[in-house]
């Protein structure tokens, strides 16, 4: 005991740049690296609403390989910010992010969805399809497409706080949401669906949530006087529902949340964090998603612990221990803020990138965490974060990472490919055929180890690239070296190696 509170007590101390050594790691070879891609007021991408179709797919370019050279293994893209489609629906309208009107479809056409899936596959990252289950506009003056389907169903409409959202209460709603979700799910590739931490409506003083009808109505056993549980559940249920849903439709594709930072205070209740935050999951958003994971509906928490780390209500470390005790078997990553970097910051630990790397330094030298994701893409691209991604490229994320694998789901590891062989300046390998797609490697990890080392052994000392497709193309010539190839099925189980190709 006395050991463990001491080692915490170092972590913390080189927070504070008075103990920084011991936090340095080689990067591990499997962790979640992820990013979010925000299209909600084209924070991310597109730049702009209205772009051509070139224009838009020349940034998809730019933003994947941006984050391909930072280490990144896996995309969170927004497919759904406001009961809207960035991807060709029969379901709901065309988002007005994308094109400036909603409804109206890219011209020429082209599916964003299905080009994204692809360019992430095709560097050996994951695509998890982002979506907001509730929110209907970000303002309620904002003109809804005439195809909208609050329009059949203006009864599902709630407005609060200036913005209009579909009621969380609302059986109606929950089957929509579902079909909505697992018709992307049943025709793109996708390998997870992502909700973020807009559950209920975050709180707004002085005013009231207008849903006391629908408690009338659907409160059931929780009416007249258990408001916040009758509310908590109905969360519970979608999240149930989607849950299950997923998995009938493809079993492989996981189901990840990313919380707001603070399930609960410890003021609040006994198993809260040592915090003061003045909101929290399950009290001002009544997402009690510890009970999610704990219940096995979902596959991943990423919960946005986007504070410095002497902050006097919500510091980091504080929550990453507090957040590392609660995975229950399934994975945990952490959502961190570079978008917060700025050089002219009131707060010190936002001055300097090395801040955020000491974050990451810490979530590695915890047992509990799986990694880490971005909030958000563009700031890679702001000249201040140059440094950031230098660092990125050539030490904290410089080899490639593999997403954790999910053996609850599958454990079972695919083939290994054949046929290793040089084809000018190419590596090329056969992909083992399976009629079972779970069965069926979909990204491959290549290994090059210099003569005389045991060419047995899958370490990232000697991981050279992970990638979606079957081949690698080195500009100058394949290095001299002993080459061996592995592929990853669709819950990244690694194969055997392939046989060993000598290159002189």
């Amino acid at each position: 005991m006395l050991v463990a509170i001491f080692q915490r007590f170092l972590l913390i101390l080189g927070f504070c740049g008075i103990f920084v050594q011991a936090l340095s790691a080689q990067s591990p070879k499997r962790e979640f690296r992820g990013v979010w891609v925000a299209t909600v007021a084209n924070i991310d991408w597109p730049s702009e609403p209205g772009l051509s179709t070139y224009e838009q797919q020349h940034e998809i370019l730019d933003i994947v390989d941006m984050h391909k050279l930072n280490g990144i293994n896996a995309i969170i893209l927004q497919v759904r910010p406001t009961a809207d489609a960035l991807y060709s629906s029969e379901l709901e309208p065309w988002s007005g992010f994308l094109t400036g009107e909603q409804g109206k479809a890219p011209d020429p056409f082209y599916d964003p969805l299905e080009f994204w899936t692809r360019e992430a596959h095709k560097r050996g990252m994951e695509l998890h399809a982002w979506f907001n289950p509730y929110r209907i506009n970000v303002d309620t003056a904002d003109s809804l497409s005439g195809s909208h389907i609050i329009h059949k169903h203006p009864e599902w409409l709630f407005s609060y706080g200036g913005r209009s959202y579909f009621s969380p209460a609302n059986p109606g709603v929950w089957d929509f949401v579902r079909e909505v979700v697992v018709d992307v799910v049943r025709r793109y590739d996708v390998d997870a669906i992502h909700f973020d931490d807009y559950f209920y409506p975050y709180r707004i003083e002085n005013q009231e949530f207008p849903d006391s009808l629908d408690f009338a109505r659907y409160g059931g056993k929780f009416y007249p006087d258990r408001l916040e549980e009758w509310r908590r559940h109905n969360v519970d249920t979608i999240i149930a529902m989607l849950g299950a849903a997923i998995k009938e439709e493809k079993p492989w594709v996981k189901f990840g949340i990313s919380p707001f930072g603070v399930w609960r205070n410890r003021s609040e209740d006994e198993r809260g964090s040592e915090t003061t935050a003045g909101t929290s999951n399950y009290d001002g958003l009544y997402a009690d998603v510890l009970l999610w994971q704990q219940k096995g509906w979902i596959d991943y928490l990423m919960p946005q612990l986007y504070w410095r780390e002497n902050h006097p209500a919500v510091g980091f470390s504080t929550l990453a221990y507090w957040w590392n005790d609660f995975s229950f078997g399934r994975h945990m990553y952490v959502g961190l803020a570079p978008y917060r970097l700025d050089k002219k910051s009131l707060y010190p630990q936002w001055r300097k990138e090395k801040y955020l790397l000491r974050q990451i330094d810490l979530i590695r030298n915890l047992e509990g965490l799986d990694g880490f994701g971005y909030f958000s893409s563009k700031h890679f691209f702001r000249k201040e974060l140059a440094k950031l991604n230098k660092n990125l490229q050539n030490k904290h994320c410089k080899t490639p990472a593999l997403v954790p694998e999910m053996p609850w789901i599958d454990a079972r590891a695919p083939g290994k490919p054949a046929g290793l062989r040089m084809e000018g300046k190419k590596l090329v390998w056969d992909v083992p055929e399976t009629p079972d797609e779970m069965d069926r490697s979909r990204f491959f990890t290549v290994y090059r180890y210099k003569p005389g080392e045991n060419t047995r052994i899958k370490s990232v000392a000697y991981l050279l690239q992970l990638t979606g497709e079957s081949r690698i193309t080195f500009e100058k010539g394949i290095p001299a070296g002993v080459y061996r190839v592995s592929g990853l099925d669709r819950l990244n189980n690694e194969s055997q190696l392939s046989d060993p190709l000598v290159v002189e």
